[in-house]
């Protein structure tokens, strides 16, 4: 066989494969390793928002759009606002991230970006097949979402699905010190469903209208919701829209990693690096690349030891239940904010705690639907 083009190619410039790139490029044990990331887009606009928690400072906190200290719950009869206390929820725009990122690589002569759309990836010949040409490497890192996930008898998906307004008014609206994690005073015919209000001044917010089912549905529904929301609850006559993004993300318990081997090793949400309960990737992607630049440094395979099965199960179990009953999500969620300390929530769903402080976590968002779960998932 013939010298590879590249010791790493990385199919997906998002996300995942520019944290991957980054922290490579960051690290002496990789000197002098060529690497590829390919994309078919070359990620110069806002696509999408990622939001993460952490305490103190973080090492994206020279791109941070935004931050908040207080977060409000609200329920269709509650109003439940809560000190973040250490921590602190955290903005970063698409567009400041690739930007940030690549500006970085692309000083580094070892790291090629290319735009091309990858088919396959030919594991005898080691080779990614592009529209355009293809391309060799000792290893594939690949970001591709498999084309089996969704019709998988043995998971569970729940899609979050949205649609997101940036707006402005010409009145004082909105408290730029307090965050609206979830308000369920506008659902959607007995789905959990809610709006999500991001405000960055008085006068501008991000408001997404958000729903985890296992239905997707026409963008005039999140039109429709966001202008009622805006209009009858939060009483704005008068916005200008400045910027809109629409997505879905998988919430699966999948085994994704499957689609790993010796020579490829599947990544981001394809490589279910979305936590499966709540749909947060960000630092959940952070902490994989981690993992993974150590177990190549180590000598281990770099999926070795990537996911918890404890919280693989636990996620599980709360997925099937949101699939069968879809109607409790605002019961489970109202639970979860309002009997726990923040801490304890973020350090849960951080994967960080340990099973007593499962179990009060559990607990506390218990109903007989879990139990059916459980035994329908182990």
């Amino acid at each position: 066989m013939r010298t590879p083009d590249y010791y790493y190619v990385i199919v997906g410039g998002g996300l995942a494969g520019l944290q991957l790139a980054a922290r490579i490029n960051e690290d002496i044990f990789f000197k002098g390793k060529k690497i590829a990331i390919i994309d078919p887009s070359e990620k110069t606009g806002n696509d999408k928002t990622w939001c993460f928690w952490e305490k103190s400072g973080g090492k994206w906190d020279s791109i941070i759009y935004n931050s908040w200290k207080k977060a409000a719950f609200i329920s269709s009869n509650i109003y439940h606002e809560i000190d973040l206390g250490e921590y602190s929820y955290k903005m970063l725009r698409s567009r400041d991230f690739y930007q940030h990122i690549k500006e970085k690589l692309e000083k580094t002569p070892e790291i090629t970006f290319i735009n091309d759309k990858i088919d396959r990836i030919d594991q005898v010949t080691r080779s990614a097949i592009g529209e355009k040409s293809k391309y060799t490497a000792t290893h594939f890192f690949d970001s591709r979402l498999p084309k089996n996930f969704q019709t998988d008898t043995k998971s569970t998906l729940i899609w979050q699905h949205f649609k997101g307004l940036l707006i402005e008014t010409e009145e004082k609206i909105f408290n730029p010190k307090v965050f609206t994690m979830m308000d369920y005073r506008l659902p959607y015919e007995n789905s959990t469903s809610f709006t999500y209000v991001l405000p960055v001044s008085e006068t501008k917010a991000l408001i997404e209208y958000t729903f985890f089912t296992p239905f997707l549905t026409e963008e005039k529904v999140y039109d429709e919701m966001l202008n009622k929301y805006i209009k009858e609850v939060l009483k704005i006559s008068k916005w200008t829209v400045v910027e809109s993004e629409i997505g879905m993300i998988p919430m699966t318990d999948y085994s994704f990693s499957e689609g790993s081997s010796p020579h490829v090793t599947k990544i981001g949400t394809g490589g279910g690096w979305v936590k499966a309960s709540s749909g947060y990737s960000f630092k959940n992607t952070e902490k994989k690349v981690d993992r993974i630049i150590e177990n190549i440094k180590s000598g281990y395979p770099p999926n070795h030891n990537l996911f918890n099965n404890k919280f693989r199960k636990y996620d599980a179990i709360f997925l099937d239940v949101l699939a069968r009953r879809n109607d409790l999500g605002e019961k489970l969620f109202t639970k979860l904010y309002t009997r726990n300390d923040i801490d304890a929530i973020f350090r849960f769903l951080d994967e960080e705690t340990t099973f007593s402080e499962d179990l009060k976590v559990m607990l506390s968002i218990y109903h007989p639907e879990f139990l059916k779960s459980f035994f329908r998932k182990i």
